[in-house]
């Protein structure tokens, strides 16, 4: 009866298995290297801010970055302009101009491209947020 009970465990664990496979997406899929959620933190006025989202496409076929639209004019973008293959790497660098923040600031970066999304979006969001200040105080 024990092999029986061990045996049906092992069917069933190569079932689930099976199925988890067959639900990984066919297309291109975004996997953001540090999220898809950029936080600046207290930074001074003037300088332009920058960073750069790094992604890997973990999806099956190559990935196509059409377009990349800030939320505002206030943030510069650049960003990959040939396929990346799967299991391969891609950018988009981001130039926030902090003269025009005051205090706190959350900004939305649209991506628009041939990815699977995480809900069936038309469009994959980024996010920059932080505090920009006339002065840091040092402790």
């Amino acid at each position: 009866m024990k092999k029986i009970i061990i045996a049906l465990l092992f069917l069933l664990a190569g079932t689930a298995t099976n199925i988890y496979a067959q639900e990984k997406p066919n297309g291109p899929v975004f996997k953001f290297d540090d999220g898809d959620t950029h936080d600046f933190g207290v930074i001074k006025r003037g300088p332009i801010a920058n960073h750069t989202f790094t992604f890997t496409n973990v999806g099956t076929r190559p990935l196509n970055v059409m377009n990349v639209q800030p939320s505002c004019g206030c943030t510069g973008v650049e960003w990959i302009k040939t396929p990346v293959a799967p299991g391969q790497k891609g950018w988009i660098k981001l130039g926030l101009k902090t003269e025009e923040q005051k205090g706190i600031f959350n900004k939305e970066v649209f991506i628009q491209s041939d990815a699977i999304t995480p809900h069936g979006e038309k469009r994959y969001t980024l996010y920059i947020k932080g505090n920009a200040v006339d002065e840091i105080k040092k402790p």
